[in-house]
């Protein structure tokens, strides 16, 4: 049955003095007569122990927040209730040195709240705050709850964005409308993929992969989204959503006679689905179809994204202005005014698609404004369409510290201020989410700042609100984080660091785990290991919040991954050399080095691998369906899918070090391919070839006992990752 129809919640407009406040908390004298706003739950949520000081006022100008008032009387004025919590994010690391990010927080606040001797305002500098990649509810995980998404958008709120790309449900949507086009309930859920690997399916790229979707699924994926949807509206904030520009499934033109499809070849390993052409009136009536199933699911929006033939679609006969044209007629017709979001990748979008729609409602999000050198002048590659200033500053969900954020601090002012620019904002779209919190903060923050960022200050003050207090070991930590993974730039034309080798199919020659990751550290690490010793220096009482465990174990975790690429050639000249006791030697150290990083990243939750997977079973129905649900995350992270698509690069594309998968499958690896070059040097033969696909399944689906439950403790046992890499010199 269909979900019912519900109220489409505009974001709320500013109002002139309608106080709304939390209960015990009087604003300025008047009485506290609201404690169910949206900001004011929100706070209840984050600060249990200080909401009843806050007051939440929906007043003043657009995109903007002011926060006032005396000890334990705190008011946040803002016109919505998201822009309300970017302003409680600013009081809250200003005045008293406190940090929320999405991943870690520290809270150590005092009893009553601080008061302030003049208003702290801000105002952003930009219209568009976008958030999330479409990757994202793959590589974040597919099977997260409302818990999850709850906390998410109040951070991203807290965080100043104002668009959030929602896909949740949209495997729902396609179910019902292809319905009514001569497809069985059974056909279409045979055709759409399992929620991991779903983000590739919208673009386009692949389907029917692992296994047919259960209707239970589908339901609870839309009641998901529309959840999601519906908190984004209450906040003020606009929920993007999947636009329709022409996937079908098998077999549409003979289903419906009339109609026209081009096939789209194939995509790393996977058949891609068809392109219906957009000229034809089949299209239009699939895409009114789509649009008006999407309303009733999940509301209407004003923004939707869709990237016609993304990473090598192919046109066939269609010519691409006349295909960008139609597919927004059908938008227009649907949602006149609204906004079409299309991604800023490769060559996308092509001056064929801009310059054949109405500009002003077109906005590209640029995933390569801190990636290539060549990109300095956005207006001339889109002719003056709108764009974000944007960053992917992880692939798959890589464990890696950094970013480039010099790139960041030089280009966005520079680029927003420029005569002509057509910059409108900024796009934070990291493949997978809830990483990197210094990069999160720091990239936000670019909205809401005018003239020059001292970049130096920035991390230092950082240092002084993730741990609640200014600290001479933290301060220094930070400075070396920043002149090491964080200082990287774009002139070596990437935006992620380099992954580690533990997670890398075994052989003696890797210089990537990932095909398409850098294939050399973009710093010295030696000059990053004495972060490590700086963190492990910061005084005792301000080890207590999760801010600093996560950065703790961030640290120790990337020094130890960077070791690997000092080892591996060390093993290789050995092996080659065949000295085997020498050998011998450095393969039981890589290996213990293996075990220690598993046992360090056991300590955090996050980390867990038996989590992410304990999250995809929580979603079946029965034994089978939690089975099938598993094997979708699993597969994600490791093989990805086919063999054919491992083949052909996409293995261990969203490899990370994460308890479970480094003491699991990636020792597994390394220890079976050591053995056997072991025996070939005994033996003075070639190493036989293992067969890894086979292997890398066979573990998929029989991975033993995960952990979901964090053990050990971060600090002591970073001390040890310390001893241990002093120790190998």
């Amino acid at each position: 049955m269909p979900l019912p129809r519900r109220t489409f919640l505009t974001a709320m407009a500013a109002t002139t003095g309608a106080a709304v406040a939390c209960s015990g908390s009087p604003a300025d004298g008047a009485p506290a007569d609201d404690s169910d706003s949206p900001a004011a739950k929100a706070a209840r949520r984050l600060l249990p122990g200080h909401w009843k000081q806050l007051t939440f006022r929906t007043t003043g100008p657009a995109d903007s927040f002011r926060v006032s008032g005396r000890r334990g009387h705190i008011s946040v004025d803002g016109p919505t209730p998201a822009l309300q919590l970017t302003g409680l994010r600013a009081y809250l690391k200003q005045a008293v040195h406190a940090n929320i990010t999405w991943a870690g927080d520290q809270l150590d606040l005092p009893g009553r709240l601080p008061g302030l001797d003049e208003p702290l305002t801000g105002r952003a500098n930009a219209p568009h705050r976008f958030v999330l990649n479409d990757t994202n509810d793959g590589y974040t995980g597919a099977y997260h709850d409302w818990s999850y998404w709850e906390r998410e958008i109040d951070v991203l709120a807290l965080h100043g964005y104002n668009e959030v790309l929602v896909y949740v449900g949209a495997d729902a949507l396609y179910h019902r409308v292809f319905q009514d086009f001569g497809y069985s309930d059974a056909e279409l859920r045979a055709w759409i993929p399992a929620p991991a690997h779903q983000p590739w399916w919208l673009l386009q790229n692949m389907s029917a992969f692992p296994y047919p979707v259960s209707r239970q699924l589908l339901d609870r994926r839309a009641a998901l989204g529309r959840r999601i949807a519906d908190r984004l509206r209450e906040f003020g904030m606009t929920p993007v959503l999947p636009g329709y520009f022409g996937t079908v499934p098998p077999d549409f033109a003979a289903k419906n006679p009339g109609a026209r499809t081009v096939p789209q070849g194939n995509w790393v390993g996977f058949a891609r689905p068809d392109w219906l052409d957009p000229r034809t009136e089949a299209f239009g009536r699939v895409a009114a179809a789509f649009y008006r199933a999407q309303d009733e699911l999940f509301g209407a929006s004003t923004m939707y994204k869709m990237d016609l033939l993304h990473e090598g679609g192919k046109p066939g006969d269609v010519p691409v202005p006349e295909a960008a044209k139609a597919v927004e007629k059908a938008l227009r017709k649907a949602h006149p005014g609204a906004i079409w979001v299309i991604l800023g990748w490769q060559s996308n979008p092509p001056k064929a698609i801009v310059d054949a729609v109405d500009k002003s409602r077109m906005l590209v999000v640029d995933g390569l404004s801190d990636r290539f050198p060549k990109v300095t002048d956005r207006e001339a590659d889109w002719n003056a369409t709108p764009y974000t200033f944007g960053s992917i500053w992880n692939f798959g969900g890589h464990t890696t510290l950094g970013a480039n954020t010099p790139d960041w601090a030089a280009l966005y002012e520079k680029w927003r201020t420029k005569d002509g620019s057509m910059q409108r904002g900024i796009s934070l779209m990291p493949e997978a989410a809830d990483n990197n919190p210094a990069a999160f903060e720091l990239f936000s923050e670019l909205a809401w700042h005018t003239g020059d960022l001292d970049f130096q200050g920035w991390f230092s003050d950082w240092s002084v609100s993730r741990y609640g207090a200014a600290d001479p070991h933290a301060a220094a930590a930070w400075d070396i984080l920043r002149r090491t993974a964080y200082g990287t730039t774009r002139a070596d034309e990437w935006a992620e660091g380099a992954d580690g080798l533990f997670g890398a199919r075994p052989d003696l020659s890797a210089k990537s785990a990932a095909a398409w990751s850098p294939k050399a550290m973009r710093y010295e690490p030696a000059d990053f290991e004495p972060a490590l010793t700086e963190l492990l220096a910061v005084r005792s009482e301000l080890r207590g919040s999760s801010a600093y465990r996560r950065d703790l174990l961030d640290v120790a975790r990337q020094a130890l991954s960077n070791r690997s690429r000092v080892l591996l050639p060390r093993i290789k000249k050995a092996y080659d050399a065949g000295n085997s006791a020498r050998f011998d030697e450095l393969t039981r150290t890589w290996l213990d080095l293996m075990d220690l990083l598993d046992k360090l990243v056991a300590t955090d939750s996050r980390h867990l691998l038996g989590r992410w997977v304990a999250d995809a079973r929580s979603w079946g129905a029965d034994a089978t369906e939690r089975e099938r649900l598993a094997y979708d995350q699993l597969s994600l992270l490791t093989v990805w899918g086919t063999r054919s698509g491992a083949d052909a690069g996409l293995r261990d594309y969203a490899n990370r070090e994460w308890a479970g998968l480094v003491g699991g499958l990636y020792r597994l690896r390394w220890a079976t391919y050591f053995k056997e070059l072991r025996a070939a040097l005994s033996e003075g033969r070639a190493p036989k070839a293992v067969d890894w696909f086979a292997l890398e399944d066979g573990w998929i689906r029989d991975p033993g006992r995960l952990a979901v439950r964090p053990t050990g403790d971060t600090y002591e046992i970073a001390a040890r990752v310390r001893e241990r890499l002093t120790e190998a010199g």
